[in-house]
């Protein structure tokens, strides 16, 4: 005869009837936790504001003004010192000369003698209403400009138009043999006037009266 089973022995198998969720099954000795730690993860801290730039000091912005005038000063030394930066840009005053001898509206003068430190800087000869015009600027060795014109415009329209309508004779000066007039000009500029039948002559400019004297008196 078998002996009797106990009558409090739990069934090994422990899977719940269909449809229903598994029971928790409290830890025992030595078991497994039967659910995670429920304590939350504490949140992150939100990240800093970015700080406010500083305002720059008047030191810092002289250092930031002063990095950038050196490089533009070092330019402008070598466009002086290498290229010439200072210097006028000079012309050949020949072919305008010649264009207007080729014309041969009116009798043509040239400076002579006239020394290096005088820059022609403009020469052009055109032909106008009631005319034709030679014109030949000139940087004088103080550094002021100077017109040399030569017209057969009459000089009854070419003197207002050149020299404008307030424009006045301020009396004669013999320079080369020759009896000019001094004009007043505009602004702050005078000019000497030659009168001849077939052209007029005009020197005009704001230099000193000594370097219209010269420029006029060189006339050849």
């Amino acid at each position: 005869m078998e002996p009797a089973q106990p009558a409090d022995r739990v069934p090994a198998d422990r899977t719940p009837p269909d449809g229903q969720s598994p029971a928790d099954v409290p830890a025992g000795h030595g078991a497994e936790p039967a659910a995670t730690d429920p304590t939350p993860s504490p949140t992150p801290p939100p990240p800093a504001a970015a700080a406010g730039k500083s305002e720059r000091s008047p030191k810092d912005m002289a250092i930031s003004l002063l990095v950038l005038l050196v490089p533009i000063a070092l330019l402008l030394a070598f466009y002086r010192g290498f290229l010439g930066g200072d210097q006028a840009t000079t012309v050949d005053p020949a072919p305008a000369i010649e264009q207007a001898r080729s014309a041969n509206v009116f009798p043509v003068s040239q400076p002579q003698g006239l020394g290096s430190d005088w820059k022609t800087v403009s020469a052009r000869y055109q032909t106008v209403e009631n005319g034709a015009n030679l014109r030949l600027g000139y940087l004088t060795p103080e550094g002021r400009g100077v017109q040399l014109l030569q017209s057969s415009v009459p000089a009854d329209r070419l003197l207002p138009a050149e020299l404008t309508s307030q424009g006045q004779p301020q009396g004669p000066t013999e320079l080369a043999g020759r009896t000019w007039q001094l004009y007043t000009a505009r602004g702050n500029q005078q000019a000497l006037v030659l009168l001849e039948p077939t052209r007029t002559v005009i020197v005009v400019g704001d230099a000193r009266d000594n370097e219209l004297r010269e420029l006029a008196g060189s006339l050849r």
